[in-house]
């Protein structure tokens, strides 16, 4: 989940308003990679995603404390490699779209899979998702009698919304003026899921 600028933002994301009024908020923090690179011309591009949740709070009884996220990722599952959908999207530093299916995993081996869109400009992108039933992920490469793909499924917040905004920082400033771009950035905010 995402949107560039240089500032650029991403993913499933919130600063954790009222969790009064929703079912669990958390705070993220994690990188995201890009391909190609983000700079000042308007582009289609796609990325990966991986990061930490951390200090999660919520209405609902038992919510783990911390969980990771990840989109567009190769994910080891009984020992055998599998791809995440990967996230696309159009622009630059300056604004961009994308789309995407990211899967939060928790301390207590639940799982969260959220289809979100996201639009942003400069240092913040606006997401706004949902917790989906399952997505099926795709081998890689599997031997002979190894499955083709394996299906992961909502066991939290199912059905839920997620939203949120997140700052996007990239290690070198100065990377959306060049051709190359920026390709990795560093992604921090909150996260919040909600009825």
């Amino acid at each position: 989940m995402i949107a560039a600028g240089c500032g650029l933002s991403l993913f499933v994301t919130a600063s954790a308003p009222s969790l009064a009024q929703s079912a669990g908020g958390c705070q993220l923090q994690g990188t995201a990679n890009f391909s190609p690179g983000l700079n000042s011309n308007p582009q289609p591009f796609s990325y990966n995603f991986a990061g930490n949740l951390t200090g999660c709070q919520g209405t609902q009884a038992g919510v783990p404390a911390t969980g990771v996220v990840s989109a567009g990722d190769a994910v080891s599952i009984n020992g055998q490699q599998f791809q995440e959908p990967v996230p696309t999207g159009s622009g630059g530093c300056a604004n961009s779209t994308t789309s995407g299916i990211a899967i939060a995993t928790w301390a207590d081996a639940t799982q969260t899979v959220i289809q979100y869109s996201t639009a942003g400009a400069a240092a913040a992108v606006q997401l706004s998702g949902t917790a989906v039933p399952s997505v099926t992920l795709q081998a890689i490469n599997p031997l002979p009698g190894q499955p083709t793909s394996t299906t992961v499924t909502t066991t939290r917040y199912g059905g839920q919304a997620a939203n949120g905004v997140l700052a996007f920082q990239p290690p070198d400033p100065t990377a959306c003026n060049t051709p190359t771009g920026a390709t990795s950035a560093g992604i921090s905010g909150g996260v919040t899921f909600s009825e």
